[in-house]
């Protein structure tokens, strides 16, 4: 599997003001990567105020209704999951290499503080875009959803899919490893928030549902097309190689607990603009977790 503190709420400072967006200063698309123009795209406004090379798009909580999402409004339970499937697979035309995924999370996990600097997902540290690699004090490409539940590996697709893959402390990942989510354990000394026992993993609450929304986005956009396992969460832990991981019912209770904020929204939107052009329908419509499950 893939600490200055930064508190994440505060790093949304990001945030924009109704009806404008950031001036947008976009990098080059990873060289290899398969990329087409995202379908319905909305035009950018610009205001006098730019921040650094963040791109943010102008997404407002309804902006995609009537375009990317028209199929699956009205919808509930498995035929909201299929066409939210159809949806973000069929729209999903940009493709990673797992070296190239390096790059896209320097660019979707910058912290809007520092464009230098990625905000690691468990530890919440802002650390160097260039210290990345092996060293305990490194950061690492954390898949959210493991790896090994499924065994996907790192093969473009489920393997690379960068709504999944985060910025992680190379100790911190290890000390989640292959683990399902669940409440308790012992506190992870180097990430303090997050906790750890034998069989699964607590991220700390600043980050709770974006791990709940990236885990069910895995399960809607993996259906055992692609090649790949059918990926779907279950209500236990100890999941193994099996293509689940749990638990469901507290996954629900982190989306609750915490709702997408605008860092994670503004993740969302690089992805769909510059990267895999498709989105995770749980931060646009958080209320489709219990619509589905």
């Amino acid at each position: 599997m893939d600490n200055t503190r930064v508190n994440r709420r505060a790093r949304t400072a990001l945030a924009l003001a109704a009806g404008t967006v950031l001036t947008v200063v976009v990098g080059q698309f990873p060289a290899g990567a398969t990329a087409a123009p995202a379908a319905d795209h909305r035009a950018a406004a610009t205001s006098g105020t730019q921040h650094s090379s963040i791109s943010v798009g102008g997404y407002d909580d309804t902006s995609y209704d009537d375009t990317y999402y028209k199929d699956a409004l009205g919808k509930t339970g498995q035929a909201l999951k299929d066409s939210l499937h159809k949806i973000i697979s069929t729209t999903q035309t940009g493709k990673l290499t797992y070296d190239q995924v390096w790059e896209a999370l320097k660019d979707t996990d910058q912290d809007p503080a520092n464009s230098a600097n990625v905000i690691l997902l468990y530890s919440g540290r802002s650390q160097s875009k260039e210290a990345h690699g092996g060293d305990p004090d490194d950061w690492n490409r954390e898949h959210v959803w493991a790896k090994s539940h499924g065994d996907f590996g790192t093969d473009t697709g489920p393997g690379t899919d960068i709504h999944h893959l985060r910025p992680a402390d190379v100790s911190v990942n290890s000390a989640r490893g292959d683990k399902d989510f669940d409440n308790g354990g012992t506190e992870v000394s180097e990430a303090p928030g997050n906790r750890t026992d034998d069989d699964s993993f607590e991220p700390r609450d600043a980050v709770k549902g974006d791990v709940a929304r990236m885990i069910l986005y895995m399960a809607v956009r993996y259906d055992g097309g692609d090649g790949f396992a059918d990926l779907e969460p279950n209500d236990k832990v100890g999941n193994g190689t099996e293509p689940h991981i749990g638990r469901l019912s507290v996954l629900k209770q982190w989306s609750k607990q915490d709702p997408p904020d605008s860092f994670e929204k503004h993740r969302n939107q690089v992805i769909f603009d510059k990267y895999q052009h498709n989105r995770n329908p749980f931060i646009d419509h958080p209320e489709w977790v219990d619509a589905i499950w």
